[in-house]
């Protein structure tokens, strides 16, 4: 066997087992649950039970939970409580002792009159024989008095009873915050766009996984299928070439059947892999679309479908700005961040808010702390709270929030044009690989028809045993590149719809 012919060689190998490089797994499975399932089964299925989804509805929950905590402050705060309180003693209060200090002074008695009873018998028995009221006059006189001190002991006051039962309830409302509560609103309300985005692309990112898995196992089948067809022909010419060169015409020696016999165990050594491949492929199906790590699904489509892209790019660099996650993400990410410069000007303002409070307490003690005006009663506060110097700390708050927007919205610049020159990209990437699969098709249909010729013209002693290897292994070649080249057609088209943000309906339907 002549130098051409292990060139081929070497480069046959890598390009049956592209499947590497397509990423899908090499290790082996079990194989205990078989499904042959088409794309559109397969795209429902791990919609329904791929794990990655409900991770990401959850972060929609979550933020949609902070939401309504934001919007809660716009409504009036009311809660109610009561309870037992026991003590060990009844609490007191000592008012300490003291001394009470009166000073001299004099004091000025008017004249005047009244009248006087005297009893009967005051003098003695029989007078006066009945009691007598009589006049008394008297004259003004004056009274001076020395300056006293008078000691006060200390007083044990008792304030209530140990036990005490009470309730009461609140109510409190924030009527003015400077807008406040508005940036808090806008803030959680991007975070819940964030997470939608969030969820669709996951969503675009499975259905993107599932269609180049898909197609990667039917791509595996082929190789499958290819190699096994290559062994059963190489065989087959093995076969004749030994009955050739027995036969002793001189057509074949042993050196081309030892050639041929050396082709056929080194394309065996490369067929035992593709069949693991495949099954590698099904299970790494299975897996992506939420089934059991025994499972293997079989792609219902015999051959890989090819079909002209046709696009207007301006359209979809359109659509992208509409649909895809990463805008949408910017977007939300553009709200939260003015909901957040909202929050902190709102320092800037006064606040006003209302709150009142009513109260019932029961205690078996009648007096100290707990007389009926003390023990019910109710309360009505309406505050204002006017900011007046903080350091300058709202202007920087204010100033970051600022700039942080100008910072994304500089972001929201860039991945406008990257969004462009991406699409652009795979466009021109997507048109070169349409030629290229319309000349492999070219290339295998006839190469095909040359293995066919040359197989023809080897029974009839017309062509060189090399000849005849050397077609058989170039009709594998050409229909593994063009194999290839219908994946990579097909993965492309999956690419540029997870770029543009395509919906999972519009994916199923295409």
């Amino acid at each position: 066997m002549n130098c051409p012919i292990k060139t081929r060689i070497s480069v046959l190998r890598p390009v049956i087992l592209f499947v590497l490089a397509c990423g899908v797994a090499q290790a082996q499975t079990v194989d205990q649950s078989r499904q042959v399932l088409s794309l559109s089964e397969c795209l429902r299925i791990a919609m329904e039970k791929n794990h990655s989804r409900p991770a990401s509805q959850f972060a929609v929950a979550m933020a949609e939970a902070q939401h309504r905590q934001a919007l809660a402050a716009y409504w009036p705060q009311i809660s109610a409580k009561g309870g037992v309180d026991e003590m060990s003693t009844s609490p007191n209060f000592i008012y300490p002792a003291s001394a009470m200090e009166i000073p001299s002074q004099t004091v000025t008695i008017p004249s005047g009159s009244t009248s006087v009873t005297i009893p009967a018998n005051a003098f003695g028995p029989g007078f006066p024989p009945v009691a007598v009221q009589m006049p008394v006059s008297f004259p003004s006189q004056t009274v001076t008095t020395n300056a006293q001190v008078f000691p006060i002991p200390a007083q044990n006051v008792k304030l209530m009873s140990p036990t005490t039962e009470s309730i009461s309830g609140e109510f409190k409302w924030l009527l003015v915050d400077g807008g406040m509560r508005k940036g808090l609103r806008e803030q959680t309300q991007g975070a819940v766009d964030i997470a939608h985005a969030e969820v669709r692309r996951t969503d675009m990112e499975l259905t993107e996984n599932v269609i180049r898995l898909y197609y990667g196992a039917v791509l595996a089948r082929e190789l499958s299928q290819l190699g096994k067809d290559t062994l059963d022909r190489m065989e087959a010419t093995l076969t004749l070439t030994e009955s050739l060169y027995q036969d002793g015409t001189g057509t074949v020696s042993k050196t081309d059947y030892l050639d041929n016999k050396v082709m056929v165990e080194t394309v065996r050594s490369i067929v035992a892999p593709l069949e693991a491949n495949e099954a590698a492929a099904e299970a790494a199906l299975a897996y992506t679309i939420g089934l059991s790590w025994k499972s293997s699904v079989i792609p219902k489509d015999e051959t890989l479908p090819f079909q002209p892209y046709n696009g207007d790019l301006d359209k979809f660099v359109s659509n992208a700005y509409e649909f895809n996650p990463d805008w949408a993400e910017i977007e939300a990410g553009l709200r939260a961040l003015e909901g957040q410069r909202l929050t902190a000007a709102s320092e800037y303002y006064p606040t006003v808010g209302l709150k009142g409070e009513l109260h019932k307490m029961w205690n078996s003690y009648d007096g100290g702390l707990v007389t009926s005006n003390n023990t019910q009663g109710w309360s009505v506060d309406f505050g204002v709270e006017i900011p007046i110097f903080n350091g300058f700390l709202t202007r920087e708050k204010v100033a970051e929030a600022r700039a942080k927007i100008n910072q994304l919205k500089e972001k929201k610049l860039l991945l406008a044009e990257g969004l462009g020159l991406q699409l652009r990209s795979m466009f021109l990437n997507l048109e070169a690989n349409e030629k290229v699969v319309k000349a492999e098709q070219d290339a295998s249909a006839s190469a095909k028809d040359d293995t066919d010729l040359t197989w023809r013209g080897y029974q009839s002693g017309l062509v060189a045993t090399e000849k005849v290897i050397r077609a058989q292994l170039q009709e594998a070649l050409v229909t593994a590149a063009r194999d290839k080249a219908e994946y990579d057609h097909l993965a492309l088209q999956a690419g540029i719809d997870l770029v543009v943000g395509k919906s999972v309906e519009d994916a199923l339907s295409h």
